[in-house]
């Protein structure tokens, strides 16, 4: 709404009359540790739902405001010493670089709630992976969950997809290796997509007019749900069991998380990453199929299954 609103209206014209305010007050009362997973999985998702209201009330007067408490004992604001404050979040984060992606402000949160680890295209590489393990043998106490966020229109996947659909581009990148280790651990997660969508829509899907959108929003969801996958192994989470590993897709257009759930029909949520293959396929076969994938593919046929 608030983006229809502002269509056509010049930076003179345009009243912004959202306020974000981070209170910091000794009397208040602050927001308990989150008591368990799925505690917390839904105040992150209630923090991002608060954070896209503001943003669709952007026009509305009085102003739409969003106030975020914060203990002022998370930044060291001590009554009378001078201490570093205990670190105590209850969320640790995997997200992308990329700064259209304000981690704590979409989540409602403020310092000292979220771990947060961020690389292009929120890999699992030994830096995310050592940070994480640091995040869960040392901020046990408090932490309840792991997330697994990308992002619509994320620019690796995007790169990646490119080289992809054109194979002679990977020569542009031979020589610099970062980024082609970057691109060539989604390439693999590529291959799983384009594969599914042949496989419920037919080889013909590659020439519909929305497939190279439609199959980097695809590998979005499905790299940040295979990271997770990884991340839950490698750490060993499934035997500890009381930290559990979601993930979800950060959409620029809404400012909402979202994943594909097949349970409830809104689809504005973080899910669980998958625990084992048949995790993985119903994954896949769930989101290929989903309203907002066709949409972006441009089809009305319902998928056909072989």
């Amino acid at each position: 709404m608030a983006k229809k609103l502002l269509e056509g209206a010049s930076k003179e014209d345009q009243t912004w009359l959202a306020e974000v305010t981070y209170r910091f007050a000794f009397d208040a009362v602050y927001r308990p540790l989150p008591p368990d997973a799925n505690a917390a999985r839904s105040r992150l998702e209630a923090g991002n739902r608060a954070f896209a209201e503001l943003l669709d009330r952007i026009t509305s007067s009085p102003p739409a405001k969003l106030n975020i408490a914060v203990d002022p004992h998370d930044v060291g604001l001590l009554p009378g010493r001078s201490a570093a404050p205990k670190q105590q979040p209850f969320a640790a984060i995997v997200g992308c670089a990329d700064a259209r992606v304000p981690v704590e402000l979409i989540f409602s949160e403020g310092p000292n709630d979220l771990f947060v680890v961020r690389v292009a295209g929120n890999g699992m590489g030994d830096d995310v992976t050592a940070s994480l393990s640091y995040a869960v043998d040392h901020l046990k106490d408090s932490l309840r969950t792991i997330v697994i966020l990308g992002h619509s229109g994320c620019g690796a996947v995007s790169a990646a997809v490119d080289v992809y659909l054109k194979p002679a581009k990977y020569m542009q990148i031979m020589t610099q290796k970062d980024l082609r280790q970057i691109l060539d651990s989604i390439l693999i997660v590529i291959q799983l997509g384009a594969t599914w969508l042949e496989r419920v829509y037919g080889t013909e899907v590659v020439r519909r007019p929305g497939y190279r959108t439609t199959l980097i929003e695809v590998v979005i969801a499905l790299n940040a749900a295979l990271t997770g996958y990884g991340i839950r192994s490698r750490l060993n989470l499934a035997v500890r069991g009381e930290i559990e590993v979601v993930y979800g897709v950060y959409l620029l257009e809404e400012r909402l998380v979202w994943s594909p759930r097949g349970e409830n029909p809104d689809w504005f949520h973080l899910s669980a990453a998958p625990r084992d293959p048949d995790d993985f396929v119903i994954l896949c076969d769930l989101l290929v199929s989903c309203p907002r994938v066709m949409d972006l593919l441009d089809t009305t046929p319902k998928p056909v299954r072989h």
